[in-house]
């Protein structure tokens, strides 16, 4: 009976767990937006003389003269559409080009020491240097600005996926050997699926490549419809301060937004199995 009574569960009860995680997640972004605020209005109050405060107004009179004007964000938004449309469809071929230009290198060594170099020419021009080559060649439409789009983030996703694919385990590489595989069929069942966190995790760079490729590209190539940068471009040469940061705001949130969109996409693909997704 007493070894009975010792060896009973004892039940606690446990309080319940306050969300600090989640708290955390949204205590710091909040505490950063008010510092940058401040640091904003110090600069513009304090620091900048009046007459010279038209480079930097506060915040409220951006947000008075700007942002809460309807037809002002009207164009704002237009073109911010088409800067979308530039920067996702940029970075669609860049994702397309880049996985298969890194499956190809990881399956040859040959063709890794070939393209491989390019590659990294091509990271390591400026693309400001080209811009005015791309607009030779391909004129200075909307094609021009998906290119520009393309070779700024075609490269993360080259390297990733190489590193990946070239990082699967050696004893599974073994295990489809001793099964016989054919090279297809251990690239589609073993290497990309590994190599998927890698993947992810350079589309999730590239992303915000693309939408600065996008802005690069409507500064510089303002045939057809205006994006987001050839505005930039119109506020500045026009000293319209307040419009050009409600501008340049509407930009790093279209960033932002792409950003997470891809975060999210990482954790509901590899967050279940990989470290990288949590």
């Amino acid at each position: 009976m007493v070894g009975l009574a010792l060896s009973a569960p004892v039940h606690t009860r446990t309080a319940p767990r306050l969300p600090y995680r989640w708290l955390g997640k949204a205590v710091v972004p909040l505490v950063c937006i008010g510092l940058a605020l401040g640091a904003w209005y110090t600069v513009s109050l304090v620091l900048l003389a009046p007459d010279r405060r038209f480079l930097l107004p506060p915040p409220h009179q951006v947000f008075a003269e700007s942002l809460s004007n309807p037809a002002k964000m009207e164009v704002m938004l237009r073109a911010l559409a088409v800067t979308a449309r530039v920067a996702v469809t940029g970075l669609f071929f860049a994702a397309v080009l880049g996985i298969a230009i890194g499956v190809l290198m990881s399956q040859t060594k040959a063709i890794e020491r070939v393209v491989y170099p390019y590659a990294v020419v091509l990271q390591a021009i400026p693309v400001l240097a080209v811009v005015p080559l791309i607009g030779l060649w391909f004129g200075y439409g909307l094609t021009a600005r998906v290119l520009v789009c393309v070779l700024i983030a075609v490269h993360p996703i080259i390297a990733m996926t190489l590193f990946g694919i070239q990082s699967v385990d050696r004893n599974l590489r073994e295990l489809f050997t001793l099964g016989r595989a054919n090279r297809l069929r251990r690239l589609i069942s073993l290497e990309l699926p590994a190599a998927l966190p890698s993947i992810m995790a350079s589309l999730r760079t590239a992303a915000g490549l693309s939408v600065t490729g996008a802005v690069i590209g409507d500064m510089f190539f303002a045939k057809g419809q205006p994006g987001i940068g050839t505005l930039l471009d119109t506020y500045r040469a026009r000293l319209q301060s307040e419009d050009l940061l409600a501008a340049l705001l509407l930009a790093a949130l279209f960033g932002v937004a792409v950003f997470a969109f891809f975060t999210v996409a990482q954790r509901l693909t590899v967050g279940r199995w990989h470290a990288s997704g949590r």
